[in-house]
């Protein structure tokens, strides 16, 4: 399978997700300050294109937002209980990771607005070191996105926006893992890619005029990947050959809220819901319909809540923060090596600058604390060359994010 020129023209670098399941929320550095927070309601500068389109009328003019997020997530493995096989723990399954996003916006009229944004809404790596204990059932796990979404945003009248967006989004998935042959091993790759479409939808309602409620919705994307398999060592029981996965990428619903409380201080609250009880198993067929692999998966859906400050230091001097609590999707019993997720606590901080009059800078950072997950995965009893994965993972997250928004 080809390499996306895509992977490369965007930057789209995957890492250990910072949202529940394999999601990213980095989609905004004036965002991310408020552990995004209101994102749905504050329509503080063309980002909102991904969190509500609708929020677009609240922008004069033609804006051109771009921004870089740097993300180091941390995650080792600590043994509990004897594997079956040798191997070390894996070491540090993270890396430092840069993703990007891009938003354009102009009017076409008084009360219709047009936008378009580019970025990267899943994402995901784990790897391992090529010999440790847990290698029968993975050694690198990445998935890429990018996601290109045009927008329409109508306002009705002075209280209500409304907006809408088509998704048209790209994704390659690659995963590896150590095949035993008991007599040898080998390291098996599969990797894929695909197009899926969706949409999205927003509204606004200014309720006075220093509050406004935002709700926005994204609709799930089918995605049926093509790719193929390779083994370092091919033949006998394990031949090189196309395959093909079905996976859904999930819908969310948010509300949120946005109160200018004075002069000085504004309040954001946001809650967000994601049905990841969509992923139930992820499967890998050959071309002649049987099955590579198999794991279950059986997630559950999810909740965000969120809540931010901003205080107005001086005229051109903004600073922001905000704390937030993301459930994952996983639960300890099917919990896997690929994706050993856990719930996330939020501590954000960010400032805005206003530079010139028309061009502001965002800079922001985020720690994520990740309650240590459990992993009990004895996969013996089915395929007994395997072994078992059980202990638990010390993890975190540290982000930075630098956005420059301009308005011609």
């Amino acid at each position: 399978m080809k390499k996306s020129i895509l992977s490369v023209v965007l930057l789209i670098t995957p890492m250990i997700s910072n949202a529940a399941g394999f999601a990213l929320i980095l989609q905004s550095g004036s965002g991310m300050g408020n552990a995004y927070a209101g994102a749905a309601a504050v329509a503080e500068d063309a980002s909102t294109i991904y969190f509500n389109p609708a929020g677009m009328t609240y922008i004069e003019g033609t804006q051109v937002v771009g921004a870089l997020h740097l993300i180091r997530p941390r995650s080792e493995f600590n043994q509990a209980l004897p594997a079956g096989v040798t191997g070390g723990e894996g070491g540090d399954t993270g890396s430092l990771s840069l993703i990007p996003n891009f938003y354009y916006k102009r009017d076409l009229s008084d009360t219709v607005k047009f936008g378009l944004g580019v970025g990267a809404p899943f994402g995901q790596k784990t790897e391992y070191d090529d010999d440790w204990l847990g290698r029968f059932q993975g050694i690198k796990s990445e998935i890429k996105t990018v996601n290109i979404n045009p927008s329409l945003a109508f306002k009705v009248n002075d209280q209500l926006s409304l907006g809408f967006g088509i998704n048209a989004m790209w994704i390659q998935a690659e995963l590896t893992s150590a095949v035993n042959l008991v007599t040898s091993e080998r390291i098996s790759k599969v990797k894929g890619d695909d197009w899926g479409f969706g949409y999205n939808l927003g509204a606004i309602y200014q309720i006075t005029p220093d509050t406004r409620l935002g709700l926005a919705y994204r609709s799930k994307v089918d995605q049926n990947l093509t790719g193929d398999v390779r083994f370092s060592i091919s033949g006998g029981p394990t031949p090189n050959g196309d395959v093909t996965a079905e996976t859904t990428l999930p819908e969310t619903l948010s509300f949120s809220s946005f109160t200018h409380l004075n002069d000085r201080w504004d309040l954001l609250a946001d809650v967000t819901w994601t049905r990841w009880s969509r992923f139930r198993e992820l499967r890998v067929l050959r071309e002649n319909g049987s099955t590579l692999s198999a794991t279950p998966q059986n997630w559950d859906n999810t909740m965000r809540y969120s809540i931010g400050l901003n205080y107005k230091y001086s005229d051109t001097l903004k600073l922001r923060a905000g704390v937030a609590y993301d459930e994952e999707a996983m639960s300890d019993e099917f919990r896997t090596v690929r994706i050993p997720g856990n719930d996330r606590k939020w501590l954000a901080f960010g400032a805005a600058w206003q530079a010139t009059p028309n061009t502001k800078l965002d800079v922001a950072y985020a720690h994520l604390f990740v309650s240590n997950p459990d992993i009990n995965d004895d996969q013996r009893g089915v395929f007994p060359t395997r072994g078992r994965v059980a202990g638990d993972y010390d993890a975190s997250v540290d982000m930075i994010s630098m956005q420059v928004t301009h308005n011609f």
